[in-house]
């Protein structure tokens, strides 16, 4: 069998390698060191923020932005449906209870207007609410300009989880820009990572500087270790964020090779019937997106595959290929979490399939993921 095809694997050259060198020689083999603050640096220049703090994940950013807002029991916070567990996990980190919003078809980020009407109805009820985090998701921003306005009159702080989208940007603003504070993601599968570990941007200089305090382990400025409140373990070593730099420095080569497989995609599978691709239907189209995974959904009027055959199918044939998220308000985790429904994340499970999407694929990888799928769909077509 040839070699197995993955989703979005870390995609290391020799620039990452000599930068790791070079941190590694310089003695900073700590969570601490000139890496990290170019690191930090960097990624704050290129999403246009005042601050940035490299950390461990991008939960972990989450979770510290989520503390400051004073998220915890009693209170709620306003989240889509559609992501992964990581966001709804950071809530629950806090204490806070989760309250879930449905998407949009087109893209499957979430419905701006349902999620106003949401936290409308939430203030009408006398519910608490702490924040609303948005979720980009697949590379492609939602709509946080809008989000970020509209949460402003009603004096709620906006949380953008990023995660999935460094290099995205919408309405002349790059993801991870909007609201209060942003969370990025490194984790081995991004867009670029730094095999594991995130970032939390801010223009608010007190709560950069009260989640870097949090990040290491809340120690009081004193000639020996004292503390007086819980902290965390968060923040990324010096090794790490020397791999960030170098990854940083190939980000828009890296972005442009998503966006030939994307457009190979468009022009092989969607142009079957009953086959579309996610993002690719409306106003804007993915030409600002960063194009981490391309997904497509399947019409199923038009076609009779299940997406667990095709995913078994793809998997049996050397191809990694997963469903879109599952709607957190479907894990039984979540179950008991309220949820403000249009039925379009609970469609977009069980009808879309993430395709392999990774920067170092080759054309003849996307060929034979192309072909696959339009045998396995030309075989159980009606």
């Amino acid at each position: 069998m040839p070699e197995r095809i993955h989703l979005s694997r870390a995609h290391v050259t020799t620039v990452e390698e000599e930068l790791v060198l070079e941190a590694m020689r310089s003695g900073w083999v700590a969570p601490l060191g000139p890496m990290v603050d170019r690191f930090e640096n960097e990624v704050a220049e290129r999403v246009g923020v005042e601050h940035a703090l490299a950390l461990s994940s991008g939960t972990a950013a989450l979770h510290l932005a989520l503390l400051h807002v004073g998220a915890g029991p009693g209170r709620v916070v306003v989240l889509p449906s559609m992501t992964f567990a990581a966001t709804a996990n950071a809530v629950r980190y806090t204490g806070a209870e989760p309250v879930f919003v449905d998407s949009l078809a087109d893209d499957a980020n979430v419905d701006p207007q349902l999620l106003l009407d949401a936290v409308d109805q939430l203030i009408a009820e006398g519910s608490d609410i702490a924040a609303v985090v948005s979720v980009d998701l697949f590379g492609r921003s939602a709509d946080n300009a809008l989000l970020e306005t509209e949460l402003a009159r009603r004096d709620l702080p906006l949380i953008e989880d990023a995660a999935e989208a460094l290099g995205a940007h919408r309405s002349g603003r790059a993801a991870g820009a909007f609201g209060l504070a942003a969370a990025l993601s490194f984790n081995g599968n991004k867009i670029m990572t730094t095999s594991g570990g995130g970032m939390l941007l801010s223009n608010d200089t007190a709560l950069i500087e009260r989640a870097r305090y949090l990040s290491t382990q809340a120690r009081q400025p004193a000639a020996w270790y004292e503390h007086t409140e819980t902290g965390y373990n968060y923040r990324l070593s010096n090794i790490l964020a020397a791999i960030g730099v170098g990854q940083l420095l190939r980000l828009d080569e890296m972005i442009a090779r998503r966006r030939e497989i994307r457009q190979r995609y468009a022009d092989t599978l969607g142009t079957i019937d009953g086959v579309r691709l996610l993002g690719r239907g409306g106003d804007p189209s993915d030409a600002q997106d960063n194009c981490w995974l391309t997904c497509i959904v399947l019409d199923p009027q038009q076609h009779t595959a299940s997406v667990d055959d095709i995913v078994a199918d793809l998997s049996a044939r050397g191809i990694e290929a997963r469903h879109l998220w599952k709607p957190m308000h479907l894990q039984p985790l979540f179950a008991q979490a309220r949820m403000f429904d249009n039925g379009v994340s609970q469609d977009l499970f069980r009808s879309g399939i993430t395709l392999p999407s990774g920067s170092e694929l080759d054309d003849a990888q996307i060929d034979r993921v192309v072909g696959a799928v339009q045998a396995h769909l030309t075989g159980v077509r009606r």
